[in-house]
């Protein structure tokens, strides 16, 4: 379901979800959505395994645009376009 970039895109924001468990992760990105202008990027850290689904489904779910994710040492790096 979470498409792997080549790339990192520009981050207008980052949030550092690193060692918290589900729904952590999701409920900050929630949160630093707000943080971003419409058309901006969101990056999420997160070494929660569930995050790579729970992420898009959520952007999805409320109108902004997963963009897809990197894997880093330990962690994935997860990037939403804010919708609206």
């Amino acid at each position: 379901m979470s498409e792997l970039l080549p790339d990192a895109p520009e981050c207008a924001n980052t949030v550092d979800a690193r060692g918290s468990a589900c729904p952590g992760p999701l409920l900050e990105a929630k949160k630093a959505i707000g943080s971003v202008k419409v058309g901006d990027v969101l990056e999420i850290l997160s070494n929660d395994p569930g995050t790579k689904d729970d992420i898009p489904k959520w952007a999805g779910k409320v109108g902004h645009n997963y963009i897809g994710h990197l894997q880093a040492d330990g962690y994935d790096r997860l990037y939403v376009r804010r919708g609206k």
